[in-house]
């Protein structure tokens, strides 16, 4: 009786669990949206300047605003606009080293024409015998590759499971790691489900 009650508790948590999960990432998500509004002055607010408050507008208003810099930015003209606007910034303490750095983690990550956590590899970790998932992130620096006498130096991220915003940086010789065809959103999926999601 015990087992069938614990049986039908776990069935009914893996069917909510993924649903109230949703919601909140969603409403986290569309918060921080509809938040955005609030970084301009009050009588500039969509509340102030129509009167009434509209559910939603800040969202809708925020995506149109990502949208348009989206296209102003992709023609040359934005192109120049940026390049003046990341010169602005170099010549601000302090404020140039977080917005580099931060500005090279996401256009690393988010580039289209990056080569960042493009290709899933298969690489012996913690030991000889064990196999894990890792992301390649890119090239190994220079001089630790001559430090190291290796051509093919790589730099990889092995994630943690189930969280895999966590893990390891590495650098391995790439002739040491297995590169797969598998997409990286499913390799995520397989490191993020502890491995029950299995790759298609």
């Amino acid at each position: 009786m015990i087992h069938k009650l614990r049986r039908y508790f776990v069935s009914g948590l893996l069917f909510w669990l993924p649903i109230w999960a949703t919601f909140l990432v969603i409403k986290f998500l569309l918060n921080i949206l509809n938040n955005t509004m609030l970084l301009l002055p009050h009588r500039y607010q969509p509340d102030a300047l129509l009167g009434f408050h509209v559910p939603g507008i800040g969202v809708v208003i925020t995506l149109l605003m990502i949208f348009s810099t989206g296209l102003l930015v992709a023609n040359i003209i934005g192109r120049l606009l940026v390049n003046c606007w990341d010169s602005l910034i170099k010549h601000i303490p302090l404020v140039n080293t977080v917005y580099s750095n931060l500005k090279q983690i996401c256009d690393t990550l988010f580039a289209s024409n990056g080569n960042s956590f493009r290709k899933v590899l298969l690489v012996e970790y913690p030991r000889q015998g064990l196999w894990t998932i890792a992301f390649q992130t890119g090239e190994g620096p220079k001089e630790v590759a001559t430090t190291l006498s290796q051509t093919d130096l790589i730099s990889i991220f092995v994630p943690t499971t189930p969280n895999p915003t966590g893990g390891f940086l590495m650098m391995v010789p790439y002739s040491q790691v297995i590169e797969l065809t598998m997409p990286v959103e499913q390799a995520l999926k397989y490191v993020i489900s502890l491995g029950v999601v299995k790759p298609l």
